[in-house]
């Protein structure tokens, strides 16, 4: 396994629908105040808009913990949400101190997240119609692994659910909250490969990931189909989207060389986000055109599609 990656989470073979899964969400499930106070957080997003005066708050789901379990008529997963923010995302997972506040969430509560806002991630595994995985290479403009290569993502959005007011707990009920979560990775999907919706199938929930090199923060990664070929994407994406700025290039990688891309170069330029979608997908064969093919060898490992 990557160090830069752990999976917290891998769904049964062939990914869960959003009809099975449920989502509570409560403020006990809420990141914990700082030990000392939150008054820390505030200094890093002040600091931080020193130099991206771009980047702006808004609330985000906070994923606590997960529960899989065996049902009739299949697997149902409820997922444990808290409500957090981009703000407090960047005062604590990505804080110098948090390494120190795992192990102090450890201590004081026996959960060494306790006190880190981990806010849920989205992002698809995008198969196209003629049996490439979608890759965008992220713009050295983003706050988040710049340079990199990812897959299509996001986050879902409390705001989305509350227009116009301050998303509270009890304002958001659960099948709604289902709803945004598998919504929003397709509208990530729209938004930065500039793809219609109607070319998307419904996604499936692979598993979940974690990113530790921002100390363990989560990501719900998906499997979704596009009906158009790698050459009409590139055309779609080449025409730029609502979120264009966020990537400087698309890369197409067939199917069947999924399987062995850590043992490729373009491992070390994916982001850890990127690498926990190819972890989960690769534990997925039943969805892989490629399963059952010949093993390739070595030396026919990786024909990328590079466009800039």
């Amino acid at each position: 396994m990557d160090p830069e990656v752990s999976l917290l989470l891998l769904c049964p073979l062939g990914g869960l629908s959003q009809e099975q899964v449920a989502v509570e969400l409560s403020p006990a499930h809420d990141r914990r105040p700082l030990p000392g106070g939150d008054k820390t957080i505030t200094a890093i997003w002040e600091a931080r808009l020193q130099t991206q005066p771009w980047i702006f708050d808004a609330p985000k789901f906070r994923l606590h913990s997960a529960t899989l379990a065996s049902s009739s008529p299949g697997p149902q997963l409820l997922l444990h949400l808290g409500l957090t923010s981009y703000r407090d995302f960047l005062g604590t997972n990505w804080s110098s101190s948090a390494s120190w506040l795992r192990q102090q969430g450890a201590t004081d509560w026996g959960d060494k997240q306790a006190y880190l806002a981990d806010p849920l991630g989205v992002g698809a595994t995008l198969v196209t119609a003629d049996d490439f995985l979608v890759f965008l290479r992220r713009s050295q403009q983003v706050a988040e692994a710049p340079g990199l290569v990812d897959v299509p993502g996001g986050h879902p959005e409390p705001q989305a659910l509350c227009p116009g007011g301050s998303p509270q707990h009890k304002d958001l009920p659960g099948e709604l909250v289902v709803q945004e979560l598998f919504s929003s990775v397709l509208q990530e999907i729209c938004d930065e490969v500039n793809l219609p919706l109607h070319t998307l199938s419904r996604p499936l929930l692979l598993g979940i990931a974690c990113n530790e090199t921002s100390a363990g923060r989560a990501s719900a990664e998906f499997y979704v189909q596009c009906s158009l070929t790698s050459e009409e994407i590139r055309s779609y994406y080449m025409n730029g989207g609502p979120e264009a700025h966020e990537s400087t290039g698309i890369i197409f990688v067939e199917t069947q060389r999924v399987q062995r891309l850590q043992e490729t170069e373009m491992w070390t330029q994916l982001c850890p986000s990127a690498k926990g979608a190819i972890l989960l997908y690769n534990r997925h064969p039943t969805l892989q055109s490629g399963a059952g093919k010949s093993h390739l060898s070595n030396a026919s490992v990786p024909a990328l599609s590079l466009q800039l």
